[in-house]
């Protein structure tokens, strides 16, 4: 068989909570679809999202593709330095990806990039990723038992991964809504509409085209405040929902390919559960950590700003070549001291030269704001 591109897919269900949390937790569900387009039922913002919830698929597969338009400075877009086949490139420009789908055990997603390509692959207890331009290829074997599907940290590589990571993050201050009725890949789709109340966040809207059948993702778009040009953007542009051939899914690898492997089986199980108790405990101890005690979370909801402080040390052999990033960023000062400020479509970052970190969807006045009242 061919050997395909990219990152592992990709979790169907969305979990509970996500809808618990905008029908009960005071989030307000909003108009209802069906009058832009006759030929779909109507569905509440409430129904689409149980809809979420209880999807079940047999088998997807299909053409992804992703926009990402961050407005970046140039020091931190690494599509040129990684190269277009490499997962990192997926913050910045447009690129293709192709996705297989046949069971919770059985996903495979492939970046393409000019004449190379990146797989990732689950086929059961065994899972892969593999790179043609490095002529390398990781093997790690999974616990039968665990956890099947979960997609790895980082930018979504799907519709349905991107719907996830927002509908987690749903609750009381943000509007959730229906709008018009669209066709993607050719198919009907509903479109949910997630809106910060709070007009402060870079983030004006997150939409969902929903397809009406099979009830999963189709696209995933996240709009910047006063702006009607999606920031980030990861759609289907082709995509059926027969179950790939299992064939798809076994990784043969090419001659030349250097195959490492990764060592003990991995219980997914047991990492989950442990990866999200490590998260409560770490968003704990945010949340109680004094002012100037590490990384912690200031506000809440969409215009909530991460504080942290920088470790100086001088003998750090990468300390140079960041020196020298930094301060490519634009010079700012104020009541709260001086520094470097990084500005994106959605995201603002303010270093301080006495070593204070702040970063969020606000605007550099929000951070000016937060750095001046944490000095």
């Amino acid at each position: 068989m061919s050997v395909l591109s990219k990152r592992p897919v990709m979790r169907w269900l969305v979990p509970a909570t996500a809808a618990a949390a905008v029908i009960g937790g005071g989030a307000a569900v909003a108009t209802v679809a069906g009058a832009a387009d006759p030929t779909l039922p109507e569905r509440s913002a409430a129904q689409l999202l149980v809809d979420l919830q209880t999807a079940r698929l047999d088998g997807l597969s299909g053409t992804v593709v992703q926009r990402a338009d961050l407005g970046l400075p140039p020091i931190v877009s690494m599509a040129g330095m990684l190269g277009d086949d490499n997962l990192a490139s997926l913050v910045d420009g447009q690129h293709t990806l192709r996705v297989w789908y046949a069971g919770p055990d059985k996903a495979r997603v492939s970046l393409v990039g000019g004449t190379a390509q990146t797989d990732v692959i689950r086929n059961g207890t065994d899972a892969w990723l593999w790179s043609s331009r490095t002529k390398t290829a990781t093997h790690t074997k999974i616990d039968a038992d665990g956890d099947h599907g979960a997609p790895p940290a980082g930018v979504p590589a799907s519709p349905q991964e991107a719907a996830d990571l927002a509908l987690k993050a749903i609750e009381p201050s943000t509007q959730v809504s229906v709008g018009r009725s669209t066709k993607i890949a050719g198919r009907d789709a509903y479109e949910l509409n997630l809106t910060p109340r709070d007009h402060e966040s870079l983030v004006g809207q997150v939409s969902i085209a929903i397809d009406a059948t099979e009830h999963v993702p189709l696209r995933f778009r996240v709009y910047p405040s006063a702006s009607d040009k999606p920031a980030f953007e990861v759609a289907f542009t082709m995509v059926s929902f027969d179950r790939p051939d299992d064939g798809q899914f076994v990784f043969n690898p090419p001659a030349g390919t250097k195959v490492t492997e990764a060592g003990d089986k991995v219980d997914g199980e047991a990492a989950r559960k442990e990866g999200e108790a490590a998260k409560k405990e770490f968003e704990k101890e945010l949340a109680e950590r004094p002012a100037g005690a590490g990384p912690k979370i200031i506000g809440e909801g969409w215009t909530s700003v991460v504080m942290g402080k920088l470790d100086n040390k001088a003998n750090d052999a990468e300390a140079p070549e960041i020196s020298g990033l930094l301060g490519q960023l634009p010079k700012v000062s104020g009541a709260w001291g001086s520094g470097r400020l990084f500005t994106s479509r959605l995201v603002t970052g303010l270093l301080t030269d006495d070593g204070r970190v702040f970063a969020g969807a606000v605007s550099p006045e929000k951070l000016y704001e937060v750095a001046a009242a944490n000095r």
